[in-house]
């Protein structure tokens, strides 16, 4: 429903915030007041089409809020579709208008193009009259709104629709997978080689999930431990120079030096007591730090293996670790090539039974569209007299069309506004009060029973007046019972059934001209209505009528 409409600098209006609320919102003002103009900034903030000739006099940009307290579901999927995250039910529909003619758009201060937002727009509100916007225009809702109007009146079309929809999804998986078999036979030679010579090598090689990197590692290791090998044995053999033993030649220089006496005593036997301690250190750390044997043939079976896996993961293109599952994936398709025919003939034999079981529930629904069609033409037929339609008629045409999770009907609303011409269709036969009329009648037999949900009327009340103008009104307060209607009329009889009133009025004076909205009550309703009914001059009998005419 919308709450509150903001417009800043749009043609006449400087300032101007609007509270509306649910039921029926009558808007009434003397002509050129400016009632268009609440409809023009409307229709922008909804995603019409833009025009810098909106835009104030004097003013550079222009804007329009548009602020609804309920989020239905068809307007919550379009936000999710566009990554706009919506915390409680508030929808603010923003629109700025520049005088180089760039518009911007936002909803719930999220930027947005211009196409959301009237899809956010159409989904919150419906327009009739001369700003085309209305929903029922669209033939690709005819369908959805008879269904709509048929679960209403038939307690068991749910079932049937639900019946018909899972119908279809199984004979459409069953097609689906026909379709792949036949696709797979037809190339089913070349296919067999070629899975036959994969699954064949992918079953030699044995892959196990995580084996590459296990092999990955112990190369490494084995890598790096040979690696250290090499180090310590270029140590070893710095400490065997020439072929002689490091700790043997130190030994050869304390041999040479206990040969020198002097007085019955050496005077380097403390130097040679050191050379045969360091040769004895060094004979032993030469042991401990003799090379281990390192297995050339373990690491070249390593890296054998470790290249094999890499080179399949690269041809099927995929991890190492998805290998396993890759044979399977491939040990599946070379079973169904070899069962192909046998299931080829099973599923053809389920199609059969699904096509026949869809048909049936198929046909069914038709039945009850069909029914439906004709209480929403009968209960049309019964709105249109009262509304000077009474030559008008409607009719909902059904036709044929390729099956699908809806059944198999194709609907389109169809007119004929005046005897001995041929019936068209909805959005090509009628025009202005017209047409507006007649989709208010359409609207209340269908029930707007969707609280959310705003509707607008514009021009309904154009060539009509008494008693025709009091069933406009009775049927827009019944529309708006359920839902929200705002409406923009010239009839004293409609603005009776208002369950709010506002006055468009103009104001000039030597430099400027603006356009005000006020809600009116009491006194100031009565003198309003009083002035549509007598004009400038209001008089006594226009005040007893008011009164008479104010439900």
């Amino acid at each position: 429903m919308l709450t509150n409409l903001y417009i800043s600098n749009i043609v006449l209006i400087e300032k101007l915030n609007l509270e509306f609320g649910g039921g029926l919102n009558i808007l009434t003002g003397e002509t050129g007041a400016g009632k268009s103009i609440l409809m023009d900034a409307l229709s922008l903030a909804l995603g019409a089409r833009s025009d810098t000739g909106l835009i104030r006099a004097g003013c550079d940009m222009a804007s329009v809020v548009a602020e609804f307290d309920a989020a239905p579901a068809t307007v919550r999927d379009i936000l999710n579709e566009n990554g706009i995250n919506i915390d409680g039910d508030t929808v603010v529909l923003r629109r700025t208008l520049a005088s180089d003619g760039k518009s911007r758009a936002w909803i719930n201060d999220a930027p947005v193009s211009v196409r959301t937002l009237k899809d956010v727009g159409d989904a919150l509100v419906e327009i009739h009259g001369q700003f085309a916007n209305h929903a029922l225009l669209n033939a690709a809702t005819h369908r959805p709104t008879l269904d709509a109007f048929a679960m209403n009146n038939n307690p068991d079309f749910v079932a049937t629709k639900n019946a018909t929809r899972d119908a279809y999804n199984k004979l459409h998986t069953i097609e689906t997978r026909i379709a792949e078999l036949n696709d797979l036979v037809a190339r089913s030679a070349m296919e067999r080689e070629f899975l036959e010579h994969n699954v064949a090598e992918l079953k030699s090689l044995k892959v196990r999930v995580g084996e590459e990197d296990e092999l990955a590692t112990a190369r490494a290791t084995m890598m790096n431990a040979e690696k250290n090998a090499a180090i310590v044995t270029d140590a070893v053999n710095a400490m065997n120079p020439n072929g002689n033993s490091l700790d043997s030649m130190i030994c050869n220089v304390a041999h040479i030096l206990e040969r020198v006496h002097h007085d019955g005593e050496n005077p380097y036997q403390p130097q040679i007591d050191g050379l045969y301690d360091a040769a004895q250190m060094v004979a032993e750390i030469s042991t401990k730090i003799a090379p281990e044997s390192s297995d050339i043939g373990t690491i070249d079976e390593i890296e054998e293996r470790l290249f094999a896996i890499r080179a399949a993961a690269r041809k099927h293109r995929v991890m190492a670790d998805e290998l396993p599952n890759k044979l399977v994936e491939m040990e599946t398709a070379l079973n169904a090539i070899d069962n192909s025919d046998a299931e080829l003939q099973k599923l053809q034999r389920e199609l059969s039974t699904a096509k026949s079981e869809f048909e049936t529930w198929a046909k069914k629904l038709t039945e009850m569209r069909t029914d439906a069609a004709e209480q929403m033409r009968d209960g049309i037929l019964a709105e249109l007299p009262d509304l000077k339609l009474g030559s008008a008629d409607f009719m909902v045409e059904i036709k044929p069309t390729a099956p699908n999770a809806n059944g198999m009907d194709d609907v389109l609303f169809m007119i004929k506004t005046n005897p001995g011409t041929p019936f068209a269709p909805l959005n090509k036969s009628a025009s202005g009060g017209e047409l507006a009329r007649f989709m208010l009648a359409l609207r209340v037999v269908l029930g707007g029973d969707d609280a959310s949900h705003t509707f607008v009327f514009d021009e309904i009340d154009t060539g009509i007046s008494g008693a025709t103008a009091s069933a406009v009104g009775a049927r827009l307060n019944r529309l708006a019972k359920k839902s929200q209607a705002l409406v923009i009329t010239h009839s004293a009889q409609v603005a009776g059934f208002a369950d709010r009133h506002y006055k468009i009025a103009k104001h000039s004076d030597n430099d400027t001209t603006t356009t005000t909205v006020t809600e009116i009550t009491g006194d100031d309703r009565l003198h309003e209505i009083a002035r549509i009914i007598s004009g400038a001059e209001i008089t006594d009998a226009s005040l007893n009528m008011a009164r008479t005419l104010i439900k």
